[in-house]
């Protein structure tokens, strides 16, 4: 059993290191805020580390305290997105009565990033720029991408039809990520919104590829 100096030193520490963790997360806060307002504004995903320092109020010094380059800073604002997304879909599955209408929820609420002009520009720098971050950080920024997907696999495995081998599901999950990503980054890189005819092609063509019952659709 520690005696009571011993006590008064661990608090000490927790303490400091409580304040520490705090300052740090504000700090990281500060430039990733600052970042997106510098990509929504320029339309770049690339904006310069002195922008980014003069936005944020913060030195070199603090910026390298937390990050070894920008692109780390950029994968940390690129993960931000992702968990936003994750909760707004979240959201409109929420609301589906089906396992069918939760597909078709996620699948809607992907594409309504380009649906709306506002968000459309704020998104495409992101969507255009994902790979260069996954091809650097291929673990980190996968962790939001299952977190995305795990949305999907739950959906899925509830589908009349649907495979009962977990890894499948799994496969089906990721088809539909990737035919989903792959059809709003066309829309956004082109400029174009999608129509509901083509969103529901979209639906009703994953639907199937995963094995859905037409009643359920």
């Amino acid at each position: 059993m520690e005696d009571l100096a011993e006590t008064f030193a661990r608090r000490a520490i927790e303490r400091s290191t409580a304040e520490r963790q705090a300052s740090y997360v504000e700090e990281i806060r500060l430039l990733v805020d600052a970042t997106f307002r510098l990509i929504e504004k320029t339309g770049s995903f690339d904006p310069p580390l002195r922008d980014i320092l003069k936005s944020s109020g913060l030195s070199t010094q603090a910026f390298y305290k937390h990050f070894r380059s920008k692109d780390e800073l950029l994968l940390v604002l690129l993960d931000d997105g992702r968990r936003q997304l994750l909760g707004y879909l979240q959201h409109r599955m929420d609301k589906a009565a089906t396992p069918a209408g939760r597909v078709r929820a996620w699948i809607e609420g992907v594409l309504a990033q380009a649906a709306d002009e506002k968000a459309a520009k704020r998104t495409k720098p992101f969507v255009a720029n994902q790979d260069r971050l996954a091809d650097q950080f291929p673990a980190d920024q996968q962790q939001s991408v299952d977190l995305l997907l795990d949305l999907l696999v739950e959906a899925l495995a509830k589908l009349p039809g649907a495979a009962r081998d977990r890894r499948l599901t799994r496969r089906d999950a990721e088809a539909i990520y990737y035919a989903t990503f792959g059809a709003l980054r066309a829309q956004l890189i082109h400029g174009t919104r999608p129509g509901s005819v083509e969103v529901d092609h979209l639906v009703q063509f994953c639907l199937a590829g995963a094995r859905a019952k037409k009643g359920d659709r």
